[in-house]
C-alpha cells in the first residue's frame, strides 16, 4: 500500500478518534460506541489506527454515533480525497464493470495520445469482444462481483472507437507472454492475435511487442497507461492507481521509454505475433 495512501487513512482515523473522544454526551469508549452503531469494537479500533479502510456508510455511522452528524461531510471529503489516487476494486466492481468502464471512456475521450504497456494480457484498446468477455468473468470470479459482462464488453468496445478518429495516437507495447496466455480458450486468443497482426499498420496505432528473448534494462511489472503526459493508470491486484502529480508521470513515462527500447515493431511485431499464434494447441 502506498505511504501517501496509509498516512492519509491514519490521518483520517486520527480525526475518528477525535470525535469519539469529544462527543457531545461526553467522551465514548471503542466499545461503547460499537455498541451504539452495532459493530465488533476492533472495528472501531482499526479504523481509528489506520488498519482498515472506511466506507462512506461507515462515515455516517461514526458520526451519528458520537453526535456529529455534521461532521459527515468532512469525513466523507477526507475519504473521497486518497481514495481519488487509490480506487480499490473491492468499491469500484461493487455495481459491476461496467461502471469502470464508463470512467475509463470518459478519460480516454478526452485524450490525444495514450501509451500503454501491458504483460500478462493484450491491451484492452485492441481486444475482440470475444477475448474481454473472458478477460471480465475472470476478474468477476476472483473478485466474486457483480457479473455484468455483456454491458461491460459493450462499453470496453465502444472505447475503442478512438482508434478511428483523427488526430488520435495509440502506443501500445504489449511482453510476449500475454500473446500466450490462455486466459481464454484457444480459439478465442487465435481470433484475437489475427486481430492483432491486422492492427499493426494502423495509422493511428503502434504496436510494439517485447519478445520472451529481448534483453530488458527494467523487469516487465505491472501494467499501466499514460494519457497524454498527464494521468497514469496502473493497476494491482487490491486497487487501480490514479496518478496525475508530475513526479509520478515521468516515472512511468520513463519507465515505459526504457520497455520500448526492448520492443520490435512492423513485419518483426507480426512475426512474434505470428509464432504465438502457431505455438497454439491444435482445436
Amino acid at each position: 500500500m502506498s505511504t501517501d495512501f496509509q498516512q492519509a487513512r491514519e490521518a483520517l482515523g486520527v480525526r475518528l478518534r477525535e470525535l469519539r473522544l469529544s462527543a457531545p454526551g461526553g467522551r465514548l469508549t471503542g466499545p461503547q460506541l460499537a455498541q451504539r452503531i452495532g459493530w465488533a469494537h476492533s472495528k472501531v479500533y482499526k479504523l481509528e489506527n489506520g488498519q482498515q479502510t472506511a466506507t462512506s456508510d461507515d462515515l455516517r455511522a461514526w458520526s451519528e454515533g458520537v453526535g456529529q452528524p455534521r461532521t459527515f461531510d468532512e469525513l466523507d471529503a477526507r475519504l473521497k480525497g486518497f481514495e481519488s489516487h487509490i480506487r480499490s476494486w473491492r468499491r469500484q466492481l461493487a455495481a459491476g464493470h461496467r461502471p469502470v468502464q464508463d470512467a475509463w471512456n470518459l478519460e480516454v475521450s478526452k485524450a490525444t495520445t495514450i501509451r500503454a504497456w501491458e504483460e500478462a494480457v493484450v491491451p484492452g484498446m485492441l481486444q475482440t469482444a470475444d477475448y474481454a468477455r473472458h478477460i471480465f468473468l475472470r476478474y468477476a470470479d476472483l473478485q466474486g462481483t457483480t457479473r455484468d459482462t455483456d454491458d461491460a464488453v459493450r462499453a470496453r468496445i465502444r472505447r475503442q472507437e478512438w482508434l478511428y478518429e483523427s488526430g488520435r495516437r495509440f502506443h501500445a507495447l504489449i511482453w510476449e507472454a500475454a500473446l500466450h496466455a490462455l486466459v481464454c480458450p484457444p480459439s478465442v486468443l487465435a481470433a484475437q492475435l489475427d486481430r492483432l497482426t491486422g492492427i499493426v499498420g494502423m495509422d493511428t496505432v503502434e504496436l510494439g511487442v517485447i519478445p520472451l528473448s529481448a534483453s530488458l534494462k527494467v523487469p516487465t511489472a505491472n501494467g499501466f497507461w499514460v494519457l497524454d503526459e498527464c494521468l497514469v493508470i496502473a493497476e494491482d491486484w487490491h486497487a487501480e492507481l490514479w496518478l496525475d502529480d508530475a513526479d509520478s508521470v515521468a516515472v512511468y513515462l520513463r519507465v515505459w521509454n526504457t520497455l520500448r527500447e526492448s520492443a520490435v515493431y512492423g513485419a518483426d511485431a507480426q512475426a512474434v505475433i505470428n509464432r504465438a499464434r502457431r505455438a497454439l494447441p491444435p482445436r
